[in-house]
C-alpha cells in the first residue's frame, strides 16, 4: 500500500475517489432527508384535508348531538385495519352518545401521544390497532345546543385522523433506492472520468521518462517534442544537465589522453637510454619502466572507462565492433594460421562505448590468438537484460589456479609472449564498471581457455 501511495496518479486518484464518495454520501443524505420531509409534509397535508372533509359531513341536532350526513364514506377508511382511520370523542367522557369510529377501527379506540398544536390542529402519534406506528391529526370541535333549556350551551367532540407512517417509509425507501443508484452510477462515471484526466494530464511526465529511457539506452541524445509550459522547464533544465554531463565526459577524456602521451613519451626516453648502456642499473631501470607502462596503460583505461559509463546515450552495435576487430586480429595472426570464428547475431546492442567494448573482446580475442594451436571462437548469446561474450581457443589452457592468479592479479606466466600480462585485469575492471562480470574456465569444446564476459544488454 505505501509503495503504490508513492505514485503521483494513485494520490491524484484516492484523493479524487475519497471526495467523489464523502461528497455524493453527504449530498445522498441530504436529498433523502428532504425527501422524507417534502412526503411528510404531504402526508400530513392528506390527513388534514380527511380531517377538514370529516368535520364538514358532521352536523349537530338541537341538542348538540352530532351525526353524519347519509352516505358519507371515504374508501381506505372503511377496510378493516388498513392504516387509515378515524375517531370522533365527545370532550365529555360521561357523554352518553359515546365515541364514533371508522369502519376500520372496529371498536379499538386511538390515544394520541406527543402532540403539538400547530395553526389550531394538535400533531401527534398513536399505536395503531394491529401494531401500526400512526401519524395523527386532530382538532376539538364545539356544536351549539338550540334547546330552550340549555339555549347558549355548546358540546365538545374531538375529531381526529390517523394514518399509518410505513406509507411514508415505503415512498422513502422506493426514493432512496433510486438515489443510491442514482449517485452509484454517478460516482462511478466520476471516477471513470478522473482516471481518464489523470491519465491525460501525467501523459506529459511519461513522456519524460519514457524520452530518459532512451537517452540511457542510447537511442536518443536529449528529451524531444513538445511539452506543456509545465513540464517544459523540467524538459529544458535536464537537456541542459545532459548536454554538460556530456561535456564534462569530453573533457575528461581528453585530459586523460593528454595524460597518456605527456607519461608514455618521459618513459620511452629513459626505455631507449637504459638500452643504450647495458649493466646492472639499465636492466632495473627497463624492468622498471615496463612495470610503469603497464600500470599506466591500466589505469588509463580504467579512467577512460569510468568517464565513459557516467556519460548517458552509449549504444553500441555488438557485432559490428566485433566484425572489425576479428579482420584486424586476423591479419595480426595470419602467420601462425589462427582462425578466429565469429558468431554474433545483429540485433545485440552493449549499453555503453564502443571504444570500451572494443578494449574488452580486443584483450580477450588477442590473448586466445596468442595462447591458440589454430582455432578460436567467438561467441555472443543474449541472456535476459545481458549478453555474453564467449571466447575460446584450442590452447593448452590453464589450470583452476593458473586462471585464478592471472584473472584477479594479472600475472603474467610466460614471458616469451608478448604483452603487458594485464590484458585480463583491464577486462575486468571495465567489465566491473558497466555492471559486468568476467569468468574463466576450460572450454569443453576447444579444450583451451575460455573467457566468458557479461555485459549489459540494450533490448
Amino acid at each position: 500500500m505505501g509503495r503504490r501511495l508513492n505514485s503521483l496518479s494513485a494520490r491524484l486518484i484516492l484523493a479524487a475517489t475519497i471526495w467523489t464518495v464523502l461528497g455524493l454520501a453527504i449530498g445522498g443524505m441530504a436529498l433523502s432527508n428532504i425527501f422524507r420531509s417534502s412526503v411528510e409534509e404531504n402526508f400530513d397535508a392528506t390527513l388534514e384535508t380527511d380531517l377538514d372533509s370529516l368535520i364538514a359531513a358532521t352536523d349537530a341536532d338541537a341538542s348538540g348531538d352530532i351525526h353524519l350526513e347519509p352516505g358519507f364514506e371515504m374508501a381506505r377508511y372503511e377496510r378493516a385495519y388498513s392504516g387509515w382511520y378515524w375517531q370522533i370523542v365527545p370532550a365529555d367522557p360521561k357523554d352518553a352518545a359515546g365515541p364514533r369510529l371508522s369502519r376500520s377501527l372496529f371498536d379499538k379506540l386511538l390515544a394520541a401521544t406527543n402532540e403539538n398544536k400547530l395553526r389550531g390542529l394538535f400533531l401527534g402519534h398513536a399505536e395503531g390497532p394491529d401494531g401500526q406506528h400512526l401519524r395523527t391529526i386532530s382538532r376539538r370541535v364545539e356544536f351549539p345546543v338550540t334547546l330552550d333549556k340549555h339555549k347558549g350551551e355548546t358540546r365538545a367532540y374531538t375529531f381526529l385522523v390517523a394514518g399509518d407512517l410505513a406509507e411514508v417509509d415505503r415512498r422513502v425507501a422506493g426514493f432512496n433506492q433510486v438515489l443510491f443508484w442514482s449517485f452509484f452510477v454517478l460516482g462511478l462515471g466520476l471516477v471513470i472520468a478522473v482516471l481518464i484526466q489523470v491519465r491525460v494530464g501525467l501523459q506529459p511526465l511519461r513522456r519524460v521518462s519514457e524520452s530518459l529511457s532512451r537517452i540511457r539506452d542510447g537511442k536518443a541524445q536529449r528529451l524531444e517534442g513538445s511539452f506543456p509550459a509545465e513540464i517544459a522547464p523540467l524538459a529544458s533544465e535536464l537537456n541542459s544537465l545532459i548536454e554538460h554531463s556530456a561535456e564534462v565526459v569530453s573533457r575528461a577524456r581528453t585530459h586523460v589522453s593528454n595524460l597518456a602521451h605527456f607519461l608514455k613519451t618521459p618513459l620511452t626516453v629513459l626505455s631507449s637510454e637504459a638500452a643504450a648502456q647495458p649493466g646492472p642499473l639499465a636492466d632495473a631501470v627497463l624492468r622498471q619502466v615496463s612495470t610503469m607502462r603497464r600500470q599506466v596503460d591500466h589505469y588509463l583505461a580504467r579512467a577512460r572507462a569510468a568517464g565513459a559509463v557516467s556519460a548517458l546515450g552509449n549504444r553500441t552495435q555488438v557485432t559490428t565492433a566485433l566484425t572489425d576487430l576479428v579482420r584486424v586480429l586476423g591479419r595480426i595472426h595470419e602467420t601462425r594460421g589462427i582462425e578466429i570464428e565469429l558468431d554474433c547475431p545483429s540485433s545485440i546492442f552493449f549499453r555503453g562505448e564502443r571504444q570500451d567494448l572494443e578494449e574488452m573482446a580486443g584483450n580477450l580475442i588477442d590473448n586466445a590468438c596468442k595462447w591458440a594451436k589454430g582455432s578460436v571462437r567467438v561467441t555472443v548469446r543474449a541472456e535476459g537484460s545481458r549478453f555474453e561474450l564467449i571466447v575460446a581457443d584450442d590452447g593448452e589452457g590453464l589450470t583452476e589456479d593458473e586462471r585464478r592468479r592471472v584473472g584477479e592479479r594479472g600475472e603474467r606466466l610466460d614471458e616469451s609472449v608478448p604483452g603487458s600480462g594485464l590484458g585480463l585485469a583491464i577486462v575486468r575492471d571495465i567489465a566491473k564498471l558497466y555492471g559486468g562480470t568476467l569468468s574463466l574456465a576450460r572450454s569443453a569444446a576447444l579444450g583451451g581457455l575460455q573467457a566468458t564476459l557479461t555485459l549489459p544488454l540494450i533490448a
